[in-house]
């Protein structure tokens, strides 16, 4: 058996020494870039590799890129095969933060072809608070090699999101109300959203103690925000093409599949003032 979205702490802790699983630590804020390497110097789950969103995770940042472009293939294969990580292998990644940055390494295995990828359900949070095991120790792996084969359909840059919007695709965005509104902005240079989409909080993919809703409750609650729309012709974005991976993930829980991701998101979209956008202050 292969997981391929979630796996729970059970699950994980039965294979926690199984060869055949690696563990990816993601945790990271946008604010303190460097908080996600000490929590994983203090403790983490055993055998867990640390993979940094910004080094790891993201390519370079360029005059018209968004904050956190797609890396390089290549070198992203390259960093998997010295985890360990190859075809044969389970994966699970995990986060402090909901899933909110674990879901990007999610997306990334996918996107290059590894679907044997899933979120630890609950987090670091959900381990800890249940009394598991952790460590400090630096997992030594003997190096693999990943083939990666990226499927380059499964996001879009803005010119085709551009198109999409003429054509009157749905767009979502991941970001929280506040954002999306223009209220508040604290990572990029323009406030407000890209005109028609909509917003789908990723917080709003879980339940009170931070897991995802059941299947059928993300079906119910996506069917009604698509509106009969089909699933793979949704456009998905979010600050910077992180946490809408999550929304990816929480369609795929639900069997809602085939949405792409606009991998720049906002803060490419508003490196090019010519582009239409949607604030509070015109």
């Amino acid at each position: 058996m292969i997981f391929t979205t979630l796996a729970s702490a059970d699950q994980l802790a039965q294979h926690l020494h199984d060869p055949q699983w690696v563990i990816f630590d993601c945790r990271f804020a946008l604010t303190r870039p460097q908080s996600g390497r000490q929590a994983y110097a203090k403790a983490h789950l055993p055998g867990a590799h640390y993979a940094h969103l910004n080094e790891d995770l993201s390519g370079a940042i360029t005059p018209t890129s968004g904050r956190h472009p797609l890396p390089d293939p290549g070198l992203l294969a390259r960093k998997l095969g010295l985890w360990g990580v190859d075809r044969s292998k389970q994966v699970v990644v995990y986060d402090d933060s909901f899933g909110s940055m674990a879901a990007r390494l999610w997306w990334l295995l996918r996107w290059l072809g590894h679907d044997a990828v899933a979120l630890l359900d609950g987090g670091f949070p959900a381990w800890q608070k249940q009394g598991r095991a952790l460590s400090v120790e630096i997992p030594v792996t003997r190096p693999s090699q990943f083939h990666a084969a990226p499927d380059d359909g499964m996001w879009l840059g803005t010119n085709a999101v551009l198109e999409a919007l003429r054509r009157e695709r749905m767009i979502i965005d991941a970001r929280p109300e506040e954002r999306f509104l223009g209220l508040i902005e604290p990572f990029d240079k323009v406030a407000g959203h890209i005109p028609g989409s909509l917003n789908s909080p990723f917080e709003d993919n879980l339940d009170m103690r931070g897991n995802f809703l059941k299947a059928e409750e993300l079906r119910a609650q996506y069917e009604s925000l698509l509106r009969g729309a089909p699933p793979g012709e949704v456009i998905h974005l979010c600050g910077s093409g992180v946490t809408a991976c999550h929304n990816l993930l929480a369609l795929e829980i639900a069997g809602l599949t085939g949405g792409r991701l606009y991998a720049g998101s906002w803060s490419e979209w508003i490196t090019d003032p010519s582009r239409p956008i949607w604030s509070r202050n015109p």
